[in-house]
């Protein structure tokens, strides 16, 4: 691991020299505007690198601390040195990308009005598209890509008249601001493209959707039948009544609907009324929790929210939002869980059994969330230095 470390070191050292020549060539030929997420990432870099010589330098002490302390030092230098170098390669992999969008402006600028051209071409069958949608289901299930037809007309319209700027800028030799005007009409462009598909794909969903929800509708009358035979409790007295919510909301034949909305509901109420009934079973065939057995599962769910915590500050930039979100709602759960016990758990009695219940289950319930927040960090982690190595490779090739 040591020799990892001085190898990290050196090359992220060597990866910001290349970089600050990177940015020299970029803002000669692109200006400042259009680097400035490299000039960005150089800065972050030299602040990982600094850092990371920090720790090396604590590895080398006198007092060093024990074999594992020293390990993991190394271990922070390697991430820190792999963050920094992430950086830098993603904001060059972007640069290139704006360069060769530069270098090829007369090619590009004529791709930008044949894509429009042939995205406009497809806003007659979109608009028809909507009008059959708006015949089978109400205004709110179609709140999302209702508009769309007009807003794609309204970012290719942005896109020509972006191109126009970006011939003209090119030709008043104003290369810097010509650059600008063809990225933000290429970016239209994609973006018009992206509002037509969002309707195609959901009118697949959407009778998809439907094509299902009868067949659910029948599997939760059953369910809700089986469920009376089933040992009672609070929690599926609940999951019941709120299946029979869901059941008498569905609107009656001919009245326009939301499919995806209907199943997704029915989805949800019949998987708490298995959750609630399983629930009730575990406990009919299992002792009553003791107060220690809370207080470990309390226990537990902190340790799992320490772990991906330590995960996901120990890699910044490199975790995407499905891990972030997910984080984010196990610590909501873990603060309802405080609340609800009210005082430590180490003085807690918990005399009551449908509360010690109650507390196991929010705690399983923050480790469940945790547990899939560190799932999808590690995910993000292992894609990063893939993503990492590939740029390597290339470039060394």
């Amino acid at each position: 691991m040591a020799k990892r470390a001085g190898s990290a070191l050196f090359a992220c050292d060597e990866r910001i020299r290349v970089a600050v020549d990177e940015l020299a060539f970029a803002e000669a030929e692109l200006g400042s505007d259009s680097t400035e997420g490299l000039s960005q990432a150089i800065v972050v870099g030299r602040e990982l690198l600094g850092e990371a010589f920090r720790v090396n330098r604590a590895n080398h002490d006198v007092v060093r601390g024990t074999p594992d302390e020293v390990r993991a030092r190394d271990a922070r230098i390697v991430e820190l040195c792999a963050s920094a170098m992430s950086r830098m390669d993603e904001q060059s992999a972007t640069l290139a990308r704006r360069l060769t969008l530069a270098r090829r402006a007369p090619e590009a600028i004529a791709g930008v009005r044949s894509d429009a051209a042939s995205i406009r071409s497809r806003i007659p069958q979109t608009r028809d598209i909507i009008e059959h949608l708006a015949a089978r289901y109400s205004s709110e299930a179609l709140a999302e890509v209702a508009v769309n037809p007009v807003e794609a007309e309204r970012l290719l319209d942005f896109a020509e008249h972006s191109a126009r700027v970006a011939e003209r800028r090119r030709a008043a030799g104003l290369r810097e601001q010509a650059n600008l005007a063809l990225e933000a009409a290429t970016e239209a462009v994609h973006r018009a493209a992206a509002a037509l598909d969002a309707v195609e794909t959901y009118e697949v969903e959407a009778l998809h959707a439907e094509s299902k929800l009868a067949a659910l509708v029948e599997q939760s009358r059953r369910h809700l039948a089986a469920a009376q035979h089933e040992p009672q409790s609070r929690g599926v007295a609940g999951a019941i009544a709120e299946l029979k919510s869901a059941l008498a909301d569905l609107p009656a034949a001919g009245v326009n609907t939301d499919p995806l909305a209907c199943l997704a509901r029915l989805h949800a109420a019949n998987d708490a009324l298995d959750a609630a009934i399983a629930a009730v079973r575990e406990r009919a065939t299992h002792p009553a929790s003791s107060p220690e057995h809370v207080r470990h599962a309390v226990y537990d769910a902190d340790q799992q929210l320490e772990l991906v915590r330590d995960t996901i500050v120990g890699h910044p930039g490199w975790i995407g939002p499905e891990a972030l979100a997910q984080l984010a709602q196990s610590e909501r759960v873990r603060i309802d869980l405080g609340h609800y016990l009210g005082s430590s758990t180490a003085r807690v009695t918990l005399a009551d059994e449908d509360h010690r219940a109650h507390v196991i289950a929010m705690a399983q319930h923050v480790a469940d969330l945790a547990g899939e927040a560190l799932h999808l960090a590690r995910r993000d982690i292992r894609a990063a230095r893939l993503q990492d190595a590939g740029r390597r490779s290339a470039m060394l090739d």
